[in-house]
């Protein structure tokens, strides 16, 4: 028999497909990864940015007796943990306040945050404590203080969603792991009615090549189900899609390192707003959509996250302060045919097909670490593999940029971005003349990018690598034509290659990331 190229190719380079790809490769797997678009470009670049247990789901583990929604709290509270010690860069506790205005819920919330931090034992980030109406409107002047009668704070942790997908797709490349982004999956082989290989297109080049693997893994996050009908086209979907938006704003809507949680909007969802980089994010919805490559942020869910956290905050914020906006796309287990898709539960499951493809759908940005352990464990299995000889290794597995001290004299936005690889564009920078076209330190991160990060776009480096159109899109948008020249000299990539990329960015940014 002809050896595989490889022993897994994982399709899907977000939050689970690189969770699985590290978890693998650092096994001793020989693995490929191929994404579509960029790394991280759909759901996990679009989240709340939170690492947390899910109080929300507590609430509704109590209250309908759910086990599986107690369970899921339990399991993020001590991944929580492990993802804020083995990205350490990318990740840090938060403290959150939540305003209280009427006495009757006062007991409510907090004997929830009290059992909150109960769950978490000893990997708690910091105890919840009660705190008067003045106090919280001292450590957080955005609070509404008109008929305020207390607030609760507790912790959570924060981090950077679209900058962990990358350190985790450099950490599985440095165990050998091949990964490919903007490469397309348009075919899956088969032998005798098993999975044996791929079709993968290199949607940039518009060159096609095939591989071979003992096992392939479908982690496509919201595609999923469109993979499982490349597989089988009678499969029947398993996932029911949520839209959740976002919303940037300035920093002075939120002068405080601490943010806010607003646990009762008028149809019982939880909102937050939170420190974002130099501004604040409002987020998030969360209703029922379909599946798309770009979706938009409507009107009627601006309208519904501002007129719910303008209750609550003493300043308003009108449609004219949003600097930025995006939508992404939950992957939720559907469950019956409910059309209410913020009590569906943020579980996971693997799922074989007759053909031999793994799926595994579900989950959230927390649990990522233990999604992939038990993907990697059962496709060992399949293989006829000993687990004792293949064991996991990435509970205490410190990421790519979280390995090193960091000298003082680098900036602080350049480490809250690359932790210890920011001296390798600081390097760079210092041997880069000004040429009047981009800031030198944004030439070099851009240069660093393309040569360790996989940019082959504007908005690889534009929304995931920097969040600068995350943050300001009519920054972005005045630097892309400099970008993009920087770019087609750095790729080399012809006129028309340059030109059509740069459209595409330009028209992306305007009608919304």
């Amino acid at each position: 028999m002809k050896k595989s190229d490889f022993d897994m190719i994982i399709i899907g380079g977000g939050a689970t497909g690189a969770g699985i790809a590290l978890d693998a490769s650092s096994r001793g797997l020989q693995v490929a990864l191929f994404e579509q678009n960029d790394f991280g470009e759909g759901t996990s670049s679009r989240s709340t940015k939170l690492v947390h247990g899910g109080v929300r789901y507590l609430e509704d583990a109590i209250k309908h007796l759910n086990k599986a929604q107690y369970a899921l709290v339990k399991e993020g509270l001590r991944e929580r943990k492990i993802f804020l010690e083995n990205a350490s860069h990318l990740a840090h506790p938060i403290e959150l306040i939540t305003p209280i205005y009427k006495w009757i819920d006062i007991p409510y919330i907090y004997s929830g945050l009290w059992l909150y931090d109960r769950l978490s034992g000893k990997y708690s980030l910091g105890k919840s404590r009660l705190i008067s109406a003045s106090k919280a409107i001292q450590i957080n002047p955005s609070i509404n203080p008109h008929g305020l009668k207390a607030a609760v704070s507790y912790c959570d942790g924060a981090f950077n969603d679209s900058r962990m997908v990358i350190a985790l797709i450099q950490s599985a490349q440095e165990n050998g792991a091949m990964v490919r982004n903007h490469h397309k999956i348009t075919k899956l082989h088969k032998k005798s009615g098993k999975l044996h290989g791929v079709t993968v297109v290199d949607q940039i080049k518009q060159k096609e090549y095939q591989y071979s693997a003992d096992i392939i893994i479908n982690a496509a996050g919201p595609f999923v189900d469109q993979v499982r009908k490349l597989d089988d086209p009678n499969s029947k979907p398993i996932l029911q899609i949520s839209s959740g938006i976002h919303l940037v704003v300035d920093r002075k809507f939120l002068p405080s390192p601490k943010g806010i949680m607003i646990p009762k909007t008028s149809d019982g969802r939880v909102i937050f707003i939170l420190p974002y980089q130099d501004k604040c994010i409002i987020g998030t919805s969360d209703n029922p959509a379909t599946v798309s490559q770009h979706p938009k942020v409507s009107k009627s869910e601006i309208d519904y996250l501002l007129a719910n956290i303008n209750k609550y905050l003493n300043i308003h914020i009108k449609k004219s302060d949003i600097l930025s906006s995006f939508s992404g796309l939950r992957p939720l287990l559907a469950h019956g045919d409910t059309n209410n898709t913020s009590r569906l539960v943020r579980e996971h499951i693997e799922i074989f097909s007759d053909s031999g493809l793994l799926t595994v759908a579900g989950g959230k940005w927390t649990s990522y670490r233990r999604m992939s352990q038990s993907a990697v464990n059962l496709a060992l299995k399949t293989l006829g593999k000993n687990l004792n000889d293949y064991p996991c290794t990435t509970k205490h597995y410190k990421l790519v940029g979280s390995r090193k001290p960091i000298p003082d004299t680098i900036p602080k936005e350049l480490t809250s971005r690359y932790g210890d690889q920011a001296t390798k564009i600081a390097q760079i920078s210092a041997n880069l003349d000004d040429d009047g076209e981009l800031p030198r330190m944004t030439r070099a991160e851009l240069i660093y990018t393309i040569s360790s990060e996989y940019v082959k776009k504007p908005l690889d480096f534009l929304v995931r690598r920097t969040s600068i159109a995350m943050t300001d899109t009519h920054k972005a948008l005045k630097l892309l034509p400099k970008l993009a020249n920087t770019m087609k000299y750095e790729l080399g990539y012809s006129d028309e290659l340059y030109e059509e990329l740069e459209k595409e960015a330009f028209d992306i940014l305007k009608s919304g990331i």
